[in-house]
């Protein structure tokens, strides 16, 4: 029998949730004249782009409220695969109670065996059914997890770009695209505090 799709912290898949462009200049273009080699880091009319970027491992990890989602999504998990054992020793106790009647000519008929049979095998499939509807509920909240988490964070970052108003604001994790930069582009610290204190007004 199918084990139960492992979730856990699945909600990192958002990890790549972020690469979020952002007012660029006048005229929305982030990109110089055609042919010059430092395009990526310069507007149209030749001035520095403002670029930041966020670890969305750290975030995630410390955002409270992908914390208190994760907790719901083992907690539903769990119930989920208690659910599922307990179907699942129920039937496998009836399979070996067929199999010693079996063994025994406990049936007063051949037809009476057959239709116990019929019921195990229809039971069985019952509990695949079970065990693909409760990983498929599993999958639909993480989905709607990811999906309640990112629109908090850019959400967020729209309302705090009103003020810093950087051109770019960029998404990494440990080991991802931005290997290195300078200090002062990292604002993970600066938005997870800004996230948490709105999170916990709002509890």
């Amino acid at each position: 029998m199918k084990k139960l799709i492992p979730i856990s912290i699945a909600i990192l898949f958002i990890a790549v949730i972020i690469l979020f462009v952002m007012q660029c200049n006048v005229s929305k273009e982030c990109a110089a004249p055609a042919g010059k080699a430092e395009t990526p880091a310069i507007r149209a009319d030749g001035t520095d782009l403002t670029i930041a970027y966020i670890n969305t491992d750290t975030l995630l990890l410390n955002y409270q409220l992908s914390r208190d989602l994760n907790e719901e999504l083992l907690k539903k998990q769990e119930d989920a695969r208690t659910n599922l054992n307990q179907e699942a020793r129920a039937f496998e106790s009836e399979m070996q109670e067929f199999q010693r009647k079996l063994e025994n000519n406990g049936f007063l008929s051949r037809d009476r065996a057959e239709r116990e049979q019929q019921r195990l095998i229809n039971r069985e499939q019952e509990l695949k059914d079970l065990n693909a509807k409760l990983s498929n509920e599993l999958m639909v909240r993480q989905q709607e997890i990811s999906s309640q988490l990112l629109d908090s964070i850019t959400i967020y970052l729209k309302e705090m770009n009103l003020d810093k108003d950087y051109d770019l604001i960029l998404s990494t994790t440990v080991g991802g695209t931005i290997l290195h930069a300078k200090d002062g582009l990292n604002i993970t610290g600066e938005v997870l505090d800004a996230l948490n204190n709105r999170y916990k007004k709002k509890k």
